[in-house]
């Protein structure tokens, strides 16, 4: 899809591939073990690798959904997917997640995956709306999406328990195509 250089690194964004599942599913085991930003914990979060290959496998046969990777030296170094609702009144919408190994956030690579996720979502005949769920302790997500036009839909209050006394809530943003 495209080749981005910055100062520290040149890495290509491309359409994702079956045989990315290993790297897709290390990438999310290794950000869900951090417990900031992400629903599941560790014991809960238990997908084989070939679970997450047939999940790879329906997002790319389905024309309303997309798997997009960020590659280094052909290393899988972040992932953004984007998933539609398929019911009739629904399919013109999805959301996306998105997924950058620790040591290369904060270099762009996001907000590359994230631009490319959206000229797809332009150039879908079926695609009208992008949303995201983003925990409100995520100041640094939230500033990227506010920067890159997604406009707070609604908020979910102590939609997250983190502990016995500490809650999170659902940011729901959105962004038209």
């Amino acid at each position: 899809m495209s080749e981005m250089e910055n100062n520290r690194l040149a890495y290509r964004i491309r359409t994702g591939e079956l045989e990315d599942a290993g790297a897709v599913l290390e990438i999310q085991n290794a950000v869900i073990s951090e417990g900031e930003f992400f629903i599941a914990v560790s014991e809960e979060f238990n997908k084989s690798p070939e679970q997450q290959r047939d999940w790879i496998g329906r997002i790319l046969e389905n024309e309303r959904e997309t798997l997009i990777v960020a590659e280094m030296n052909g290393e899988v170094i972040g992932w953004i997917v984007f998933q539609s609702e398929n019911t009739k009144r629904m399919s013109h919408k999805g959301s996306f997640g998105i997924m950058i190994r620790k040591n290369f956030r904060g270099m762009g690579i996001g907000k590359e995956l994230i631009e490319t996720l959206l000229e797809w979502a332009e150039a879908n005949p079926f695609i009208e709306k992008v949303s995201l769920g983003v925990f409100s302790t995520n100041h640094r997500a939230i500033s990227l999406y506010k920067r890159m036009g997604f406009i707070e839909e609604g908020r979910k209050i102590k939609e997250f328990k983190m502990n016995e006394c500490e809650y999170v809530d659902d940011i729901i943003m959105y962004k038209l195509v």
